[in-house]
């Protein structure tokens, strides 16, 4: 860290020749694609181009917007930590360690073009340094998220005969346990300001580092980074990402669903293991020029968030709903934020009453959107489009997003079913590939000519989706079919709950029940439980349908430190049915 604070007080020193690569299209001049260019892509309006590199083509052509002074003098990563410490780096910058970077992965790295590099690190600059240098050097990403088991990680090493990890200094000793276990792995680099036996040191190896380096032209179609994502049986699966469904596949939503611009600058609170990093700190919002700010908050703490709203110029926001439902438990109307325009939501169903709260406290809307790892944003709210609280909104260009039976047949509106995208003759280059070395997984979202997401809901007659719950996270008891969120959103509008999770229990006369995992507020934790239980009860059984209700209550402390809803249930469902 303290290598990259004293690069970003240096100003650079700029060849005169420009950086970046451009596309050959048959017999025309080579020409750089532009920001429109990528929005007719992405609406299938023109084709994808053959080639396509992320850093290349879009990084370095803001790079030299900033030079000419066609983009405001506005940073292109603020990281901050809470503790004085803060690095702003433009384009330029960017760019310019980027490629130091990418020369330390080839060079005493030793990797080569289409490597895999697993990525372990929290939210710190060289995250973002390590995932841009993976983009020049043609290097496969797989980010992690610091939360992982020796378990885990050994599982993704091994699944995914990695070349190399990348890893913080806590995660070096877990390594340094299961390295024996991995053939594959050849290359440990540790970004940390101590030395750890074994490892190369990225702060070491940074600063020496060349900053000339000629970007890979890689093809649009070729592999840019995978995700491991996780199942209700068997081990998380590896979807992998396209060079082009990642770096063109996101124009769409940052214009119109984060709604940036150059000006703007972004926070996304998502940790850096998961896609929602990718789609809000880095594609979505640097294919608009937009601003990418971090705050290390390595625990979430709802006055260091506060504070930093108040205190950073932060246009546009972007939590799960979990961060709202706790903020709204502030009186927020003391907060003055600085430049807060718009705030977005997903993840994990958004209730309406928090929703509402939001709008109370701050006269902000709340955009709810919804996707997945391997598709993307499938449906979202929009600017100057209704918001019907509880709905996830419209489907979005380029999706034809139906709710369709068992059979592959499309179910009229208000009809509950699974959520899927229609297919034409050829699949969407914003999905994802495949899942690696899983053909039958890759080949059983496909239904007919259909995409099918896993996910149940409802569209009404005007065309907005309801979500109802993961395939597998609906609960059938009695022969009733139970969806998670509903018990969740009757259950938060009890003054006593802060936040709940919902999953099934084995029940033996039922076969399953409805079980609430309930967060008590500070009020209430004194309270008689039987007491409490039971009025939670009534609630929900006043607030909903009365067999909705949770037969099990078990209050706890906190509820597993994941960011989205599906995660929780899937962690307190395991260990519920004895699967953990």
């Amino acid at each position: 860290m303290k290598a990259l604070l004293h690069y970003q007080r240096l100003r650079f020193i700029w060849l005169a020749k420009p950086a970046g690569r451009h596309f050959h299209r048959g017999p025309q001049l080579w020409t750089s694609l532009t920001l429109a260019d990528f929005e007719a892509i992405n609406r299938c309006e023109k084709p994808l181009p053959k080639n396509f590199n992320f850093a290349a083509d879009v990084l370095d052509q803001w790079s030299q917007k900033e030079k000419s002074g066609e983009r405001p003098a506005n940073p292109a990563l603020w990281w901050v930590n809470g503790q004085g410490d803060e690095v702003k780096w433009s384009f330029q910058e960017l760019g310019s360690l980027s490629r130091k970077a990418a020369n330390v992965l080839t060079k005493p790295c030793g990797l080569q073009r289409g490597d895999r590099v697993a990525v372990i690190l929290p939210r710190i600059p060289e995250w973002w340094l390590i995932n841009v240098a993976c983009m020049r050097t043609g290097l496969v990403f797989m980010p992690g998220t610091t939360q992982l088991t020796r378990k885990d990680i050994l599982y993704r090493l091994q699944a995914s005969k990695a070349k190399c990890i990348v890893a913080s200094e806590e995660v070096a000793p877990v390594v340094d346990s299961i390295v024996s276990e991995c053939p594959n792995l050849k290359t440990k680099l540790l970004v940390s300001p101590h030395r750890w036996d074994g490892w190369l040191s990225f702060q070491e190896l940074l600063p020496s580092a060349s900053e000339e380096h000629s970007c890979v032209e890689t093809g649009s179609q070729d592999p840019m980074a995978i995700y491991f994502t996780s199942g209700t049986t068997g081990s998380p699966k590896m979807a992998q990402h396209s060079q082009s469904s990642l770096g063109i596949g996101y124009t769409l939503c940052g214009r119109y669903w984060l709604d940036l611009t150059p000006s703007d600058i972004m926070w996304n609170m998502s940790d850096t293991g998961w896609v929602k990093a990718a789609i809000g700190s880095v594609f979505s919002t640097w294919l608009q020029g937009a601003c990418v700010f971090v705050h290390r908050m390595a625990q979430f703490d709802t006055d260091t968030f506060l504070d930093t709203l108040t205190t950073y110029p932060i246009t546009t926001l972007c939590s799960a709903p979990t961060v709202y439902r706790m903020l709204v438990q502030k009186d927020l109307k003391r907060y003055q934020f600085k430049r807060l325009r718009h705030c977005v939501t997903g993840g994990e169903p958004l209730n309406p009453e928090v929703l509402e709260q939001w709008k109370v406290q701050t006269g902000l809307e709340l955009y709810e959107g919804y996707g997945q790892t391997e598709v993307g944003i499938i449906c979202a709210n929009r600017k100057g489009q209704e918001i019907k609280p509880g709905s996830m909104g419209k489907g979005v260009v380029p999706y034809d997003v139906q709710i369709i039976d068992e059979n592959g047949n499309v179910l009229p509106s208000g009809k509950e079913g699974e959520i899927a995208l229609r297919l034409d003759s050829t699949r969407p280059f914003c999905f994802f590939s495949e899942y690696v070395d899983n053909p039958e997984k890759t080949d059983a979202t496909i239904r007919g000519n259909f995409y099918v997401t896993g996910d149940r809901g409802v569209m009404d007659n005007d065309g907005y989706f309801w979500f109802v719950g993961r395939a597998d996270d609906v609960i059938i008891s009695s022969g009733y079919r139970i969806g998670p969120f509903e018990v969740e959103s009757a259950l938060i509008e009890h003054p006593a709950v802060v936040e709940s999770a919902v999953v099934s229990s084995p029940d033996p006369i039922r076969g399953e029940v409805v079980k609430a995992f309930v967060v008590l507020a500070a009020p209430f934790k004194s309270s008689n439980r039987e007491k409490l239980t039971a009025e939670l009860q009534d609630h929900v059984k006043n607030s909903t349908a009365p067999y909705k209700y949770p037969r099990k209550v078990e209050f706890v402390q906190e509820l597993p430190k994941t960011i989205t809803g599906k995660i929780k249930r899937n962690v307190l469902r395991d260990q519920e049915w004895g699967r953990a």
